[in-house]
């Protein structure tokens, strides 16, 4: 089966729906269906996309292309081009794939798999189109989607049904505009709801334009109801004061289209709220407030062009909050799965704890007693009925103390990463991702033969999946066995989930390799392997894992059990086994059951040829490089001294000990500022990640550093975190020395970028042959690439290949130069497999460029939009591909060693 995979979209969660359908792609039983990939851009088109572009960090990367946009230092989408004719937007499509009319999607697909998330999404508008034209899509159908994104008409709806529902009020956008008296206002809304106000806008998700104001403030009142609204006011006098990287970075964040209002805007009049002017590009944006904030004192007011016409302001709920996902039996009645309980320190569960591994603690199911447990999936079952959602639903909500149960924001598309709900309690029953998607699939064409529209070419896929089922249930072939291991005990435990899970997930929707995830868990002294259920795999992060198989004595819970019974007939049918309890295991033992171990892991003891040696001495093959040259390479301070010896570039640096800082602090600040000047990069020396990388401004931040990295306890001190601006939860390790180094600058060159390269060697009969990617141009928005940057969906961009010249040829050339040094790096430090490299590159001329190292990662990220997986893309691996080529080759060391 043909399945289109409709991601993007037009909303503001428009990042997530695109790693999520990525997610779907990759998960895809591909043994079932053929993933067809149906790019929806922020204008509307339909694009079927180039399968290269898929593994792209974000839009951004790939959309538009690079030449149709300016040498900005703002990332923009399609809407920006307001200037584009057709044929240029035609042109500008065809760079990534072929523009689809709606009439032509049935020649292309069989079923619609819908990753979109808000409005155009998950709202009814592409359910309708999709029914227009006679195309099966997954989920729920028009009127329950309509009613799904719209939290104003939910709130009556659910107050009519019976349903618990918060106080609320309603404040509409021309009412605001014209408020005089704002004060009035909020005094009116605290006596009505509560002294607690949660704003929202009612037509977004993930968190996207809500706010909680605790106390009364009228100053913060203002902000979140602007918020969400997505208006924005500019005080002149304040613009002035900005340096112009502050008036850049104020425009960053304006446009940011999760938390600030995005493009394009309008210029409202002050006194009418009427539309003056719309600006579409960011660089125009600034551009007109430098010239017009030179001129007025009058305060300028912005307006997204997708805003809100109304907002909803409801009392704050006091409990615990849970989201449970809804499925459907075979007969079409709602199974409530085990409810997943958020425990976050802040109060609102805003997008980066949504996304960014590590941020919450999901607790699954919720710690409360099991007749509450049970009482949540009542109530969920209920909504879900009287609601008419098909095939599955998320419903969040909240329990208070007195066990009474708020259901307050329904969902007819869930978040579809690898560690979402969705498929993180789906796993609960014994089902992976792969086969809860196919489960997805034949419920949905069973909820479409319901409207008796196209009857008979739904029987007859339903037919064809059901006989295809049957077949793969009763043949048996023989695949590779392969141990992912992934987890550790360093500050990078959290990524090596993400990219233990992406390449679980590979490998499982294969017809190759049957993939075994191991956890690694313990310190330096002592590490132990579990071998992991699906369920305990898609824990949110690594501690999530650790405290489930060591902290307790893992049983099964008796709400899973119950569940488990009351799916067993979905389960019977999708999942051919089902695994529930994690099993310690030795490498001894591993040996005898797996073909090859995967080393998922990052940093200590994965990337510093420990688990190497260990695996050495079963003969178990491996991927990345062997033990000395990852003994090397996790050293960033050896690295530096060896490729410096070499006569490659490396940046300035010296290694500080914390015996020295024990010893006198005094002299030890007064030591490193004779040895480097302000401002300097300190990172730790064997970690990546970017955990705790920091630019070192001034001596209070040199000390905040030094003590946060040398503290004798777990904690952070806050008057430290505020001195670094730490973000919550934020990863920093405590160590005994760490690497100070100058800070990297232009030093004069007409062009100066930051990159990484990735590089994969194959093995021939007498050499180690290097095939080096084109390397990826890293564009970071603060001082350091950030942990957001890196693996949160929609952060940061980086563009592949490197824009290293405008001039196709002298690219060509410089990119040559560049690769030649990443290469004498490989060969010096001896590396195998694969690896990447990051580096600043300053070009003078195209025959003067300078190639200065900063990192190289024996075992990069794996996760999915990770950069080494756009690179691999350029030279035609497909993920899977890179993959297994990382392993063939793995095998191939093996067999000459």
């Amino acid at each position: 089966m043909k399945i289109g995979i409709f991601f993007g979209g037009q909303s503001r969660e428009r990042e997530v729906s695109f790693a999520g359908g990525r997610t779907v792609h990759d998960n895809l039983n591909k043994e079932l269906f053929e993933p067809i990939p149906i790019f929806v851009d922020s204008l509307g088109n339909l694009i079927l996309l180039k399968w290269e572009y898929i593994y792209k960090g974000t839009i951004r990367d790939f959309y538009p292309p690079a030449r149709f946009i300016s040498n900005s230092p703002f990332q923009v989408y399609i809407e920006s081009l307001n200037h584009l004719s057709e044929k240029e937007l035609e042109e500008l499509i065809s760079q990534v794939g072929k523009r689809l009319e709606p009439h032509e999607l049935k020649t292309y697909i069989d079923l619609a798999f819908l990753a979109l998330h808000g409005p155009f999404g998950e709202d009814g508008t592409i359910q309708g189109l999709l029914e227009w034209y006679g195309i099966p899509y997954t989920g729920s159908g028009i009127l329950p989607s309509a009613i799904g994104i719209d939290k104003i008409s939910q709130r009556r709806l659910l107050e009519q049904a019976g349903f618990n529902t918060p106080r609320y009020a309603i404040i509409e956008r021309t009412q605001w505009l014209k408020e005089k008296n704002k004060k009035k206002l909020l005094d009116q809304l605290i006596r009505k709801i509560g002294n607690t106000l949660v704003i929202k806008a009612p037509q977004q998700g993930s968190s996207i334009g809500v706010g909680i104001l605790e106390k009364k403030n009228l100053q913060k009142f203002i902000h979140l109801v602007n918020q969400s609204f997505f208006l924005q006011s500019v005080d002149p006098s304040e613009w002035n004061r900005l340096s112009e990287d502050e008036k850049k970075q104020w425009i960053t964040q304006l446009i940011d289209i999760r938390q600030g209002i995005g493009m394009p805007v309008h210029l409202l009049d002050s006194l009418t709220g009427e539309i003056k002017h719309t600006i579409y590009h960011p660089e125009e944006l600034h551009h007109y407030l430098t010239k017009t904030c030179k001129k007025t004192a009058t305060l300028i007011y912005l307006a997204a062009e997708q805003g809100e016409e109304k907002i909803l302001i409801e009392s704050f709920i006091k409990g615990k909050e849970f989201s449970c996902i809804v499925i459907q039996d075979q007969e079409g009645n709602p199974i409530a799965l085990p409810p997943t309980e958020i425990s976050k320190e802040t109060t609102l569960f805003d997008y980066r704890s949504k996304y960014l591994p590590g941020m919450v603690r999901k607790i699954t199911p919720i710690n409360i007693p099991i007749h509450q447990i049970e009482a949540i999936r009542k109530e969920c079952n209920k909504l879900f009925t009287a609601w008419g959602f098909q095939v599955y639903a998320r419903l969040d909500g909240f329990i208070t103390k007195a066990g009474k149960i708020y259901l307050n924001d329904p969902n007819t598309t869930s978040g579809m990463l690898p560690s979402s709900f969705f498929f993180h309690q789906a796993a609960e029953i014994g089902l992976n991702p792969s086969q809860f998607l196919t489960y997805i699939i034949y419920s949905s064409l069973k909820a479409r033969l319901q409207s008796g529209k196209h009857r008979f070419k739904l029987q007859q896929l339903l037919i064809h999946l059901h006989t295809k089922l049957e077949e793969l249930k009763n043949t048996s072939k023989k695949k590779i066995k392969v141990a992912v291991i992934m987890g550790g005990y360093s500050a990078e435990r959290h990524i090596s989930m993400e990219s233990g899970r992406n390449i679980y997930e590979k490998l499982a929707s294969s017809d190759t390799y049957d993939p075994i995830p191991v956890f690694l868990t313990g310190n330096s002294e002592k590490y132990t392997l579990y071998k992991l259920p699906v369920s305990i795999l898609l824990k949110d992060n690594a501690d999530d894992v650790k405290e489930k198989i060591t902290h307790h004595r893992y049983q099964h819970h008796p709400i899973i059990k119950k569940i488990s019974h009351e799916a067993k007939e979905i389960t019977k049918q999708f999942a051919h086994q089902t695994v529930f309890y994690p099993t310690s295991i030795t490498l001894a033992q591993l040996a005898k059951e797996i073909d090859f171990a995967f080393i998922a892991l990052h940093g200590r003891p994965g990337e510093d040829g420990s688990l190497q040696h260990e695996l050495e001495k079963y003969k178990i093959p491996y991927n990345g490089s062997g033990v000395k040259s990852s003994s090397i390479t996790i050293n960033k301070f050896q690295t530096n001294e060896i490729l410096q010896k070499c006569g490659i570039s490396v940046a300035k640096h010296h290694l500080v000990q914390k015996e020295k800082w024990l010893e006198n602090k005094k002299e030890f600040i007064s030591a490193i500022e004779q040895k480097i000047s302000y401002p300097f990069i300190a990172k730790p020396a064997d970690d990546g990640c970017s955990a705790a990388v920091k630019k070192i401004k001034t001596q209070d931040e040199l000390i905040a550093f030094t003590e946060l990295l040398f503290r004798k306890e777990n904690k952070l001190s806050n008057r430290f975190i505020e001195k670094l601006h730490l973000q919550p939860h934020e990863e920093f390790p405590q160590k005994d020395f760490f690497l100070i180094e100058e800070l990297i600058t232009a030093n004069g060159a007409t062009h100066f970028l930051e990159v990484t390269g990735g590089l994969l060697t194959t093995r021939s009969a007498t050499s180690l042959v290097y095939h080096f990617f084109e390397p990826s141009e890293t564009l970071a928005t603060g001082d350091v690439l950030s942990l957001e940057e890196k693996f949160l969906a929609g952060e940061g961009q980086n563009i592949t290949p490197a824009r290293f010249s405008k001039n196709p040829e002298e690219n060509k050339q410089i990119s040559n130069q560049v690769k030649t040094t990443l290469k004498k790096v490989a060969e010096t430090l001896n590396i195998e497999g694969y690896a990447r490299i990051d580096a600043f590159v300053r070009i003078f001329n195209p025959h003067q460029v300078e190639t200065i190292i900063i990192e190289v990662n024996s075992l990069p990220g794996m996760t999915p939009a990770t950069c080494i997986f756009h690179q691999a893309a350029l030279d035609h691996y497909k993920p899977y591909e890179f993959i297994h080529a990382i392993i063939q080759e793995g095998f191939r060391k093996f067999k000459k060693e």
